[in-house]
């Protein structure tokens, strides 16, 4: 028969069928020596057992795979930043982007603690905001104390494998807790002191919710691009980049050196944020580092 692994835990792997009944199984003996690790979302083939367990004996080709958090299969990822405790960073935000679009997964940006700004940091976070729209990128405000946002990002679930991933304490469970209060996932308080939360999620879960699949998965404050993301093919990951290639002189263009460059003049010209030509930039020479080094 076949599920969708939901769960990883103790060595142990728990498979929803498509009968929607939940078993927990072992990987195939064989699984290690053919360099087989499955992961949550993994679409699989199971035997069952008389004891109600089972066995996973094929892991079926995947659609996408990330690393950190570690899941395949999934059609839009959630990119959660608060504007404050943590502040809001766009070099983290378009790192996060980078390697979404990498994977060809939808992203959506959803800003959380908008409730905690004050008048005068509202206008730098609705210039953000407006900086993503105009990419043509998702971008939901949300406050899970006042309860804003949340029936927009509850609508988007429905027959979708989604993950929601962003740094430790931007509020990933308190979302998640507000669009289904049933859940109960544990939350953690911001240290004063490290100016990031705690790791309340464990573990990658698939959830059941609104009609579609929620990965709630442990947050992390660092990312570093899949080992397959090659400096050259950065430029396809920025979309306004992608939008004024074919105007660049030459058609190779990285946009870094070359005269004649669309993407630069563009920057220049304010119609491409030059936050986003810098963090290009420097991603660039971060790619082309570990070239280098291996």
């Amino acid at each position: 028969m076949k599920g969708t692994i939901i769960r990883l835990q103790g060595g142990f792997y728990d498979v929803m069928t498509e009968s929607n009944q939940e078993i927990r199984c072992r990987a195939r003996g064989n699984f290690r020596k053919r360099n087989i690790s499955p992961v949550v979302g993994d679409d699989v083939v199971i035997q069952d057992q008389e004891d109600g367990t089972g066995y996973i004996l094929e892991v079926e080709e995947r659609q996408n795979h990330l690393v950190r958090p570690p899941i395949a299969n999934i059609d839009q990822a959630f990119l959660l930043f608060s504007v404050k405790e943590p502040a809001f960073s766009y070099h983290l935000l378009d790192r996060f982007l980078v390697l979404i679009e990498s994977k060809q997964i939808h992203p959506i940006i959803v800003l959380t603690k908008m409730d905690l700004l004050s008048e005068e940091e509202t206008g730098p976070i609705q210039e953000a905001v407006a900086r993503y729209r105009d990419i043509g990128y998702d971008v939901i405000e949300t406050s899970t104390e006042l309860s804003d946002g949340v029936d927009q990002v509850r609508g988007l679930f429905k027959e979708k494998t989604s993950v929601f991933a962003g740094q430790t304490g931007v509020g990933k469970s308190s979302l998640l807790n507000a669009v289904a209060p049933e859940l109960e996932l544990a939350t953690g308080k911001i240290s004063k002191s490290l100016g990031r939360g705690k790791h309340t999620t464990r573990h990658v879960t698939l959830i059941k919710l609104a009609d579609g699949l929620v990965a709630d998965t442990p947050g992390f404050s660092s990312l570093e691009f899949p080992q397959e993301l090659e400096a050259d093919e950065l430029r396809w990951c920025f979309p306004e980049f992608v939008e004024r290639h074919d105007d660049c002189k030459f058609r190779g263009c990285v946009h870094i050196n070359e005269p004649g460059c669309a993407i630069k003049q563009a920057v220049e010209d304010g119609k491409i944020a030059s936050t986003r030509y810098e963090n290009y930039v420097t991603f660039m020479e971060e790619l082309n580092d570990r070239k280098r080094r291996y």
